[in-house]
């Protein structure tokens, strides 16, 4: 099964795609990932976009495209991949799409973390993070790490501006691959706001699992 994953910042995607990786043996990919994976094994690829990266340049589309068509030929992907930050616009989905079909290796569905921003605002401004080893936890949790007893703070980016902020951007750039997958009945849109256990029996109900 072929996914792409959509959901704002804090919905909790990368849990459900954790889970769909542990439970179904899917491969996550991220556009991150791929682009570290092709530089650090330097590829032909690798190489061209590392060109772009050292130049602080945005890596260009067909480029994204082809390290995606080398990276879902591996043989981790035999069972399905989840693509996860890719496509980021129309134009990137209607060339992955183009690129799968090529490959006999359609998508199946995009799966949407549905979540209300003011839902996600709260959730993400209340995000602590341990000084010491990083565990992320909550408000919740005072201010000593449940996991060492460190220091738990808040990320710069956790604050209230900054999380509507990149909420507007999500929403700005994702609206219309949102209303592109619901055109071609690909959109498979889930409830977020659950638990992560209540989420994904809902996501595997949705993807027929």
């Amino acid at each position: 099964m072929n996914i792409v994953l959509l959901g704002a910042p804090g919905a909790g995607k990368g849990t459900q795609a954790a889970k769909l990786v542990e439970e179904y043996g899917l491969c996550h990919i991220s556009t991150g990932d791929i682009l570290r994976a092709a530089v650090a094994n330097q590829t032909e690829l690798g190489q061209k976009a590392k060109s772009y990266m050292d130049e602080g340049e945005l890596v260009p589309d067909e480029l994204i495209i082809d390290l995606m068509r080398e990276r879902i030929q591996q043989p981790d992907t035999v069972k399905g991949v989840i693509l996860d930050g890719f496509p980021r616009t129309t134009t990137q989905a209607v060339a992955l799409d183009t690129m799968l079909s090529h490959l006999g290796r359609p998508l199946d569905a995009a799966l949407l973390v549905d979540v209300e921003p003011d839902v996600i605002v709260k959730r993400l401004t209340s995000r602590r993070m341990c000084r010491d080893c990083g565990h992320i936890g909550s408000v919740s949790d005072g201010q000593n790490c449940p996991e060492c007893g460190g220091e738990m703070y808040q990320r710069d980016d956790d604050n209230e501006a900054t999380v509507r902020n990149r909420l507007e951007v999500y929403e700005t750039s994702t609206a219309p691959l949102i209303d592109y997958y619901k055109g071609s009945d690909k959109l498979v849109p889930v409830d977020g706001d659950r638990t992560p256990d209540e989420v994904f029996a809902d996501v595997e109900k949705s993807l027929s699992l």
